[in-house]
C-alpha cells in the first residue's frame, strides 16, 4: 500500500461538493472510517468534472442507517448498499467487501450473493479495475493506492485487478464498463483483457436481465464519447448482445446523431437517451412498416403495429420502460406529421408537446442524407425563426405549393385513364363538351344522335315537322333583366 498526498494530484476539498463532504463527516463522527472511492476520485486526479461521487465504509448498511435516520435507504439483494440524500444529491455509500466464504454463484459463474463485510485491505481486491481502487480521505489530505493504479493512470491504461477471464464471468456488465472507460477517457485496454474479451465472452451478457443492461445502455448514450464507443461495441461483438435485429453497422444517420448527442453533452445541454434508441430502432420500423402495408393495413394502423413489434422485441434484450416506449413512438409519428403538414395545422403543431424532439429527429435525417424528407426538415428550421407576420407568408406559400402538387398528381391520374372512343388525347375540358355542329338543314348532330334512337321505334324520319324547325336566334339586346312587374 502507497500513502499518497493528495494535494500532490490536484486533489483538494474546494473541488468537492458539499454533500459528499458531509457523509464523510457524519460517518467519521460516528466512529467509522469513510473514504471517496471509485470513478470520482480517478476523474479529479485526471482533471475531469466527476459526475457524482461514491463512499466506502466500515460501518455495515444497517449501521449506516442508523447513522443518519431517514436520509438514508437500503437497496440491493445481491449487492447491499446505502443511498443516502443530502439535500438533492444522492451518495451511494458501500460497505468495505471481502471474499465470499462460500460462493453463490450461477452456472456462467456470476455472483449471485455478495455480502461479505471485510477490510479496507480485502475491499480493494474485490474491484474490477485498478484505476477505480484509490481511496480518498478529504480531512487527511491523503490517497490510499494499494495496487499502483496511480502509474496506471499517467500510462493511460485500463488494466484488471485479477484474472480478465474470472471478473466477466463473475460479473459480465464489466465488459460494457471496460469499453466505456476506455472511450471515455481515451485508455489503451491491456493485452491480457484483449485476449479474452471474444465473442463467446460477450454471450454471458445474455445471463444479465433486460433492466440492468437497460441502465448499462443509458450510461453510454449520456457518457458524452458516444460515438466513439459505438465501433467499440462492434469490434468486440457486444452491439449483437444488447441490440435485437438491429444490423452492427453505423450508418450515417446514426453516426451524425452519436456526434450531436456528444456535442449537446459537452456544452452542458440536456439529452433524452430514449432519444438515440428511436434512431437505432428506423430502419427495423420502416421495414416493419412496409410489412403491414403490404397486407393492406392503413398506414396509421400499420405504423401503430411495427412500433409496437419493434420494440417488444428490444425489451428482450434491454427493457423499454413505458414513457420511454410512449416517447419513441411519438417521434416516429411526428416524422409522418412534420413531412406533410396540413397548413391550417402548421401553428399547432409547432406547440406539440413532441415537436422538438420529433423535429430534431427529421432534421438530423435529412442533414445525414436521407431525401424521403423533401427538404421539410429545412423548412422548419427557418420556419422557427420567422416573426408571426413572416410565418403567415410562409405557410401561404406552402399552402400553395401543396396545392399545385394535389393538381398535377390529379393530372397525371386523368392522363392515365383509357380512352375508348376517340384513341386522340383530350384534356379535361374538351371531354366535358359535347359537339353540337348545326347541318345543312339546320338539325344539329346532338339531335339527329337523339332522334335516332329515340326513333327507332316509332318510325319518325328526319323530314317530322318536329325535327324540321330551325332554332332561331333570339335578340337578348330588348329584354329586360331584373324583377319583373
Amino acid at each position: 500500500m502507497h500513502t499518497l498526498r493528495a494535494s500532490k494530484y490536484g486533489l483538494a476539498i474546494k473541488k468537492l461538493p458539499p454533500s459528499i463532504i458531509e457523509v464523510i463527516d457524519v460517518l467519521t463522527k460516528a466512529g467509522y472510517e469513510a473514504y471517496i472511492v471509485g470513478g470520482g476520485v480517478r476523474d479529479l486526479i485526471l482533471g475531469l468534472n466527476p459526475k457524482d461521487f461514491d463512499a466506502v465504509t466500515n460501518a455495515t448498511p444497517a449501521q449506516i442507517k442508523a447513522a443518519f435516520g431517514r436520509r438514508c435507504r437500503i437497496i440491493g439483494r445481491r449487492f447491499e448498499l446505502a443511498h443516502v440524500y443530502i439535500g438533492r444529491d444522492l451518495i451511494e455509500v458501500a460497505t468495505f467487501r471481502a471474499p465470499p466464504k462460500k460462493e453463490v454463484t450461477s452456472a456462467q459463474g456470476m455472483i449471485l450473493r455478495d455480502n461479505n463485510w471485510g477490510t479496507i485491505e480485502q475491499d480493494f481486491v474485490r474491484r474490477d479495475f485498478s484505476i477505480n481502487a484509490m481511496y480518498y480521505q478529504p480531512r487527511k489530505d491523503i490517497i490510499l493506492d494499494f495496487c499502483h493504479a496511480i502509474d496506471d493512470i499517467k500510462s493511460k491504461t485500463l488494466r484488471f485487478l485479477g484474472q480478465p477471464a474470472k471478473r466477466f464471468e463473475e460479473d459480465p456488465v464489466r465488459m460494457l464498463r471496460t469499453l466505456r472507460f476506455a472511450a471515455k477517457l481515451k485508455f489503451n485496454i491491456a493485452q491480457d483483457i484483449v485476449d479474452v474479451f471474444t465473442p463467446n465472452m460477450a454471450k454471458l451478457l445474455r445471463d444479465i436481465s433486460p433492466h440492468r443492461l437497460y441502465d448499462e445502455s443509458q450510461k453510454l448514450f449520456t457518457m458524452g464519447q458516444l460515438n466513439q464507443v459505438l465501433p467499440l461495441l462492434i469490434q468486440f461483438d457486444v452491439w449483437k448482445q444488447i441490440f435485437a435485429d438491429i444490423p452492427p453497422t453505423i450508418n450515417p444517420f446514426i453516426e451524425r446523431v452519436a456526434r450531436n448527442t456528444d456535442q449537446r453533452i459537452q456544452v452542458g445541454k440536456s439529452i433524452n437517451p430514449a432519444f438515440f434508441y428511436a434512431v437505432l430502432l428506423w430502419e427495423n420500423f420502416l421495414e416493419r412498416t412496409q410489412f403491414y402495408l403490404n397486407k393492406a393495413l392503413p398506414p396509421a394502423e400499420a405504423r401503430a403495429q411495427a412500433g409496437l413489434d419493434v420494440i417488444k422485441r428490444q425489451c428482450t434484450r434491454t427493457v423499454i420502460p413505458r414513457f420511454t416506449e410512449t416517447f419513441i413512438r411519438e417521434v416516429w409519428e411526428m416524422q409522418v406529421r412534420l413531412m406533410s403538414p396540413k397548413p391550417q395545422q402548421i401553428e399547432s403543431l409547432a406547440g406539440h408537446p413532441r415537436f422538438r424532439a420529433g423535429f430534431d429527429f427529421l432534421y438530423l435525417r435529412e442533414k445525414s442524407g436521407d431525401t424521403t424528407t423533401d427538404g421539410m426538415g429545412q423548412w422548419w428550421e427557418e420556419y422557427q425563426h420567422l416573426s408571426r407576420d413572416e410565418k403567415e407568408i410562409v405557410i401561404a406559400k406552402y399552402n400553395r405549393q401543396r396545392s399545385k402538387k394535389r393538381h398535377k398528381s390529379t393530372e397525371t391520374i386523368d392522363t392515365q385513364e383509357p380512352l375508348v372512343k376517340d384513341e386522340r388525347p383530350r384534356s379535361k375540358f374538351s371531354r366535358r363538351v359535347k359537339t353540337t355542329n348545326v347541318t345543312t338543314d339546320g338539325i344539329t348532330t346532338a339531335d339527329r344522335h337523339v332522334a335516332t334512337q329515340s326513333t327507332s321505334s316509332e318510325n319518325i324520319d328526319f323530314k317530322h315537322p318536329i325535327l324540321k324547325r330551325k332554332r332561331v336566334q333570339r335578340d337578348l339586346a330588348h329584354v329586360t333583366f331584373g324583377p319583373t312587374q
